[in-house]
């Protein structure tokens, strides 16, 4: 049967003011009055069933959580006492679906993202399904076409085709986030295409793998799925859950079973428009301009400003900005944030070093 996890961990500190321990970033209505959460679940329409969707996201979060997302059932909720990257959020879910289900197959999707158009995006997840529900030991991710030579992303390089599966390719290896030299020889190649964070997995043969390449996090998963929907869970995700080591699916599992021979692994390429909104500059794009490239979600008033982009939690509160250009202002109750749109990125720097109230 067909699932989905939605990752939806990380505080957001790039969004710091509106973002924050308590209220991070996928959970503010930043996109029109919805949040990133809610647009991720709808995404997931005529494509995996509700009752089949699961949300690993901080235990805290959890009121938030189901606020958002009314129709998620609660055993499908995965709480994690604190974060430990992207493999385990990953590992918890395959093992909790291979309990559940042995031929459970799951498309792994993150919170920060939006994605259109929607039938391509539907219509690829579907092959994904299909490549792996073939051959189950096959591990498949989604490739965006790169539009520029970024250096913030990984990268995965294009093979042979798949017989049989439209637009389908071995993926050859995976790179990590390359220096500014092979982004730029990657680009120049069209072989090459941004790692989206996607992947469809068969549960079992995940967990199988992980055992594999880091037993340590196998072992603690192990504890957790034994004790799932029994009056001890919650205190074993508690206890053992903290102690996984942290790291990501793309060193833990992507890159060893591309050199493994028990793991095939396939790219397909989706050709969307695929945008990380993960910082003020970004989130600025979902918004239209005005004739000086000005952008708001807000009430303003500028006088010979141009590029400005300005956010507020407040909807009858003005905002005026004089004589400034390509500048970022963000305002809250409790805190207001005024950077140049370069300098946008170091508003976690700031996140880091306010009060533990404004964090």
């Amino acid at each position: 049967m067909r699932y989905a996890l939605i990752m939806a961990g990380g505080s957001g500190t790039r969004l710091w003011p509106m973002s924050r321990k308590a209220t991070p970033k996928q959970l503010l209505p930043l996109i029109g009055g919805r949040s990133l959460l809610q647009i991720a679940g709808e995404r997931l329409e005529g494509v995996v069933p509700t009752e089949n969707r699961l949300v690993c996201a901080a235990e805290s979060y959890r009121q938030r959580v189901m606020q958002a997302m009314p129709a998620l059932n609660s055993n499908n909720w995965l709480g994690e006492p604190t974060g430990r990257d992207t493999l385990n959020a990953v590992g918890f879910a395959a093992a909790i679906l291979a309990k559940r289900d042995p031929d459970a197959v799951f498309v792994v999707l993150t919170s920060d993202h939006l994605i259109t158009p929607q039938e391509e995006f539907s219509k690829r997840i579907a092959e994904g399904f299909r490549l792996v529900q073939e051959d189950p030991t096959r591990f498949v991710t989604f490739g965006i076409t790169p539009t520029f030579a970024a250096t913030g992303y990984g990268y995965v390089e294009q093979g042979a085709a798949i017989p049989n599966f439209e637009q389908c390719f071995v993926a050859k290896r995976f790179v990590e986030k390359p220096d500014k030299e092979n982004a730029e020889r990657y680009l120049a190649s069209g072989l090459f295409r941004w790692n989206s964070g996607m992947f469809v997995f068969h549960a079992a043969k995940c967990l199988e793998s992980i055992g594999w390449y880091k037993p340590e996090c196998a072992a603690g998963l192990a504890r957790i799925a034994a004790a799932w929907q029994t009056p001890q869970q919650q205190r074993v995700v508690a206890e053992v859950y903290p102690t996984l080591p942290k790291i990501s699916v793309d060193f833990a599992l992507m890159e060893p079973a591309s050199k493994d021979a028990r793991r095939s692994l396939a790219m397909i390429p989706m050709q969307v428009q695929w945008k990380d909104v993960g910082s003020w500059p970004a989130w600025s794009e979902t918004l239209p301009a005005d004739a000086n490239g000005n952008r708001t979600n807000a009430r303003t008033q500028h006088l010979e400003a141009t590029h400005v982009t300005v956010a507020s939690d407040d909807p009858n509160h003005l905002v005026s900005v004089i004589g400034l250009d390509h500048v970022i202002v963000v305002r809250t109750g409790d805190a207001t944030l005024v950077c140049r749109a370069d300098m946008a990125d170091k508003a976690k720097e700031i996140a880091g070093a306010v009060p533990p109230e404004l964090q």
